[in-house]
C-alpha cells in the first residue's frame, strides 16, 4: 500500500516558479498541492540548502558551487531571477525554511537527498538526523502516512540515511532499474523504487509491486503518459506541469 499523496509538485512550482524555492511551494499551494519533492544539498559548513545543481550558472548565476559555499553565503543568493524578473530576489532556502512551510501548510514532502560528490554519507546523515529532530511526534505515532520519505540516487548517502534514522521512509531512487535492484533496495531498506517513467516498462511496474515496493516515478507531464503508468499500478509520480496534471488526477 502507497500512504502518501500521488500526484507531486516537482520541486515547488514546476514549471509555474523558480524551482526549490518557498516561492515554487506557494505557486503548488496555489494549485492545491499538499505534496511536494524537492532537493537538498549540503554547504560547505554542513547546512542543508535546498537546491538542484552543485554548481553555480542555472539557477544561480555566477562561477561557484554549493559545497564551496557557506549556507550564509548561498541564503543571500538570488535563484529567481533566472526565471523571470518578478522573481528577483527569491533566495536559496535552508531545508528547515522548507521544513517550516511545509508543516505550516501540512505539505508532504519527498525529500531527495543530492550530495555533492563526496559527501554522499554526510548528507544522508544529515537529512536524516534534521528530518527526526523536527517530526519527533509523527516518529512517535509511527504512522508513514505523516512522515517525509526520503529518497536519492546515492546509494551511499540512502545508507548513511538508514543507519543514522532506520525509522524514516526510504525511498531508492534509480534511471533504470538494474539487474540487481531488488537486492539493493532490501539492503537498503527502502520502502519504495523511485525510477524515471521514461524507462519504465509495464513488466518491470508488475515485478516493483509484487515484490511488495511502492513505486513512484518522475518527472511526468503528459496527462496521457500519466493514465498510462497508473494503470501499471505506479502508485504515485511528480510533475512539472501543475497546471495540466492536478492533485487529483489519479
Amino acid at each position: 500500500m502507497w500512504p502518501y499523496p500521488k500526484i507531486v509538485a516537482h520541486r515547488g512550482g514546476g514549471t509555474l516558479a523558480p524551482e526549490n524555492t518557498l516561492a515554487g511551494l506557494r505557486a503548488g499551494l496555489a494549485h492545491g498541492f499538499h505534496a511536494v519533492e524537492f532537493d537538498v544539498m549540503l554547504s560547505r559548513d554542513g547546512i542543508g540548502m535546498v537546491i538542484h545543481d552543485p554548481d553555480f550558472g542555472r539557477t544561480v548565476g555566477g562561477q561557484g558551487s554549493v559545497a564551496t559555499s557557506t549556507a550564509a553565503e548561498l541564503a543571500a543568493m538570488d535563484a529567481g531571477s533566472w526565471f523571470g524578473p518578478a522573481y528577483a530576489g527569491v533566495t536559496i532556502p535552508r531545508y528547515t525554511d522548507f521544513i517550516a512551510y511545509c508543516r505550516a501548510e501540512q505539505i508532504w514532502m519527498n525529500v531527495e537527498i543530492k550530495p555533492a560528490d563526496g559527501f554522499e554519507a554526510a548528507t544522508g546523515e544529515w537529512v536524516a538526523k534534521m528530518t527526526r529532530d523536527h517530526f519527533p511526534e509523527e516518529l512517535a505515532a509511527g504512522d508513514p502516512a505523516k512522515l517525509p520519505l526520503l529518497s536519492s540516487f546515492s546509494y551511499a548517502a540512502l545508507a548513511a540515511a538508514r543507519d543514522a534514522v532506520p525509522e524514516l521512509p526510504r525511498g531508492y531512487l534509480l534511471d533504470r532499474l538494474p539487474d540487481n535492484w531488488l537486492a539493493q533496495a532490501q539492503a537498503l531498506g527502502a520502502v519504495a523504487i523511485h525510477t524515471n517513467q521514461r524507462h519504465l516498462t509495464a513488466a518491470q511496474a508488475a515485478a516493483i509491486k509484487q515484490a511488495g515496493y511502492g513505486l513512484f516515478c518522475y518527472t511526468v507531464n503528459d496527462p496521457a503518459r500519466a493514465r498510462e503508468i497508473l494503470g501499471w499500478g505506479v502508485d504515485g509520480f511528480c510533475t512539472d506541469r501543475i497546471d495540466l496534471i492536478g492533485p487529483a488526477f489519479a
